[in-house]
């Protein structure tokens, strides 16, 4: 079997899209008329996709006020939030170029999705023919909706935790009831738990094993077949063209990272100074049984954050120095992060987020073909 490919999830939005949800914030168009257009732009992005060779395709998360907030509100200003929550949370990351992005705050119990995103993949099955994949949120970034310190009253913190923990295992259950064949987690603040910033106070708690043993508890309900097919995706960030904890020394995380029993890992590298520290990381830390199943590395090759477009041959370079530390057998290729993990995203870097739509399908493509040329050169 070639090195397999994979996205992450996100996808540049479309400028119009953009500013549509900008126009339902402030009233001017209809919640249903901002749909419209997240159909439209979801089945270019598929169609997109589908030309660039990529085996499991998905829309992009066109839909999605975010990949942390999409179950819980409809754009990032809280239109449409859910029941319990108010929209002055605590900062879920600040970014270096000093833009932030702030959580929901929980008010209340019990804790519910409002929106599951089973309800994208039966959109997306229903629009293309070629094998979906989702992206789903961690229960890990669903825990900084809870107050940092005090405890609600008549909502216990664990009472709170196992409503997010039934919830974002309903999230994975339902994604592959509707089709979807692979699904991975988004596990940002994994990276960002060793950051330490007191300007965001969470950061400073040393809650990584926190992270780890609560998303596990969702993990090990799942067996290891399904496990096979459930992922994590770390990066240190990728909004607005940039990042929220790069100089987080990385083995922090990846020491750790691999208690998660998941089947395989989508793995931020391109972007940093020295890869082959990360290979030799990932080969050392990684397990061939995670409780019965083996955890395939999926090594980033791609820069969503640079408009430039990386070569096949550079990405085919990249994976056979990755395979000198990490078993063929257990090695893939994806991008650092999502494209435009956020629904307002200019992506400044490329001047516009239209131009960032086709380099990202030009990226995808080249990683692609990179991948097929390091299968041939490692005799896969």
């Amino acid at each position: 079997m070639p090195i397999p490919t994979e996205t992450v999830g996100s996808l540049p939005r479309p400028l119009k899209l953009q500013e549509a949800y900008e126009d339902l914030d402030q009233g001017r168009i209809t919640w249903e008329q901002l749909q419209e257009m997240q159909d439209a732009s979801a089945l270019d992005s598929l169609q997109r996709l589908e030309k660039t060779g990529e085996l499991y395709v998905n829309d992009g998360e066109q839909r999605e006020s975010s990949f942390a907030t999409y179950s819980i509100t409809d754009t990032l200003a809280g239109t449409g939030l859910a029941d319990n929550l108010a929209g002055d949370g605590q900062f879920f990351a600040i970014f270096d170029d000093g833009h932030h992005r702030q959580l929901p705050r929980l008010t209340g119990g019990p804790f519910r999705y409002k929106t599951f995103a089973s309800e994208y993949v039966t959109k997306n099955k229903a629009a293309t023919d070629k094998p979906v994949k989702q992206a789903v949120i961690s229960a890990s970034m669903m825990m900084l909706l809870y107050p940092l310190e005090e405890e609600l009253e008549g909502y216990s913190r664990e009472e709170f935790l196992s409503d997010v923990c039934d919830e974002v295992e309903k999230d994975i259950r339902g994604c592959f009831e509707a089709g979807a064949e692979r699904v991975s987690i988004d596990f940002t603040e994994g990276r960002l738990a060793g950051k330490n910033d007191s300007r965001n106070p969470w950061t400073g708690k040393n809650m990584l094993q926190e992270f780890i043993d609560l998303n596990n508890r969702v993990i090990d309900r799942f067996s290891p077949e399904e496990r096979a097919n459930i992922g994590i995706h770390t990066c240190p960030g990728g909004d607005c063209d940039s990042v929220h904890s790069k100089e987080v020394d990385y083995e922090l995380l990846l020491s750790k990272m691999f208690e998660l029993n998941a089947g395989y890992f989508l793995i931020q590298c391109a972007s940093q100074e020295d890869k082959e520290a990360v290979y030799e990381l990932v080969g050392k830390y990684s397990r061939d049984d995670a409780n019965g199943v083996p955890q395939v590395c999926f090594m980033g090759v791609i820069n969503p954050l640079s408009p430039e477009v990386e070569s096949a041959e550079q990405v085919r370079d990249d994976l056979v120095a990755a395979a000198e530390h990490i078993p063929k057998e257990r090695l893939g290729a994806t991008d650092d992060c999502g494209f435009s993990p956020f629904s307002r995203d200019l992506k400044p870097s490329h001047g516009s987020p239209d131009f960032a739509r086709d380099i990202a399908m030009q990226k995808i493509t080249n990683r692609i073909e990179g991948a097929r040329l390091a299968s041939e050169a490692l005799g896969i």
